[in-house]
């Protein structure tokens, strides 16, 4: 038996088994896919061991739902004319599982390469369009603005294609090399400028500091001289009046044993003169000491004490 003869015997049989082994197919995890028969969409399978009409039934195309990322590099003109640069990276992924977005998925672009050229420059529109409207002193600071701005716009275009925007991230913004000489100088000289006002600003404050301190200074040494001298005149006040008071008893003792007061008068001159010599400190007092000297010295104490006596008397 030749294999015409096999063949014609069991021709059946090799149709069975391409049946058979057409009718099964498989669906890997993390993807759905998508039948058509004669063209025409007919449904979506999702992962694991699946079967069609075979030969009628084709699985046309195998959706990701899986997330994606795609690196970004482009240029953005500011209001004031700077160039900046950007990368980015951006996340997406299919909206969901659903049957009418895997259709749209699946028959909105081509091919995945479509859909990427579509997105980068959706995207970069809408960054460009924002940035145009702000200067360049402003950009670095609105990252997060500049995602946000982007997210709204594009969410909804997206979701017509069957996609949703995941994250947007910028990496990078610079600028071109002039303009960033430019920015660090002006950034040195804030910072020189700020420095020099806190160095002011220093000065200020100690030298401030330092006169409330002197005027304090001053103001206690006032009081304390103030101080000082009232009690100094207090003492010599009371100094005073305990002399007098210990003369006139001096004087009144004497009188009543019938003796010369002038010896009072003698007794306060030679204390003066041995309080001179004991508690001087080096200053000089010319004092006459011979016996004419004291007479006469004596005679102008008692001058002045008749005085004294006589005015005492004409006031009373």
């Amino acid at each position: 038996m030749d294999y015409q003869q096999v063949f014609a015997a069991y021709w059946w049989v090799l149709i069975v088994l391409i049946i058979f082994f057409g009718s099964f197919f498989t669906i890997s995890q993390g993807y759905i896919g998508v039948v058509t028969m004669f063209g025409k969409y007919r449904r979506i399978v999702r992962p694991g061991l699946n079967m069609k009409i075979p030969l009628l039934e084709t699985v046309t195309k195998k959706v990701s739902i899986q997330n994606r990322s795609v690196e970004l590099e482009f240029q953005a003109v500011t209001q004031d004319q700077a160039n900046v640069y950007f990368k980015s990276m951006l996340l997406y992924s299919v909206q969901n599982e659903e049957e009418e977005t895997i259709k749209k998925v699946a028959f909105k672009f081509i091919a995945d390469r479509d859909l990427m050229q579509a997105l980068i420059r959706t995207i970069e529109g809408n960054i460009r369009s924002f940035v145009a409207t702000k200067k360049q002193a402003e950009i670095l600071g609105l990252r997060k603005e500049i995602v946000e701005y982007v997210k709204g716009e594009i969410d909804h275009t997206l979701e017509t294609w069957g996609y949703h925007l995941l994250d947007l991230q910028i990496n990078d913004i610079t600028f071109d090399k002039v303009i960033l000489d430019s920015m660090s100088k002006v950034v040195a000289s804030n910072n020189l400028k700020a420095a020099a006002e806190n160095e002011g600003q220093a000065l200020l404050i100690t030298k401030t500091k330092g006169a409330e301190a002197d005027g304090n200074a001053i103001k206690i040494s006032a009081e304390a001289e103030k101080e000082a001298a009232r009690l100094r005149g207090q003492g010599v006040a009371l100094f005073r009046k305990e002399v007098a008071a210990g003369m006139t008893e001096a004087a009144e003792q004497m009188k009543q044993a019938n003796l010369d007061t002038n010896v009072i008068l003698f007794s306060m001159w030679t204390e003066a003169i041995k309080n001179f010599a004991e508690y001087g400190k080096g200053n000089v007092i010319f004092l006459d000491g011979s016996p004419d000297g004291m007479e006469v010295t004596m005679k102008q104490i008692q001058a002045l004490m008749v005085k004294q006596a006589g005015t005492g008397v004409t006031k009373s």
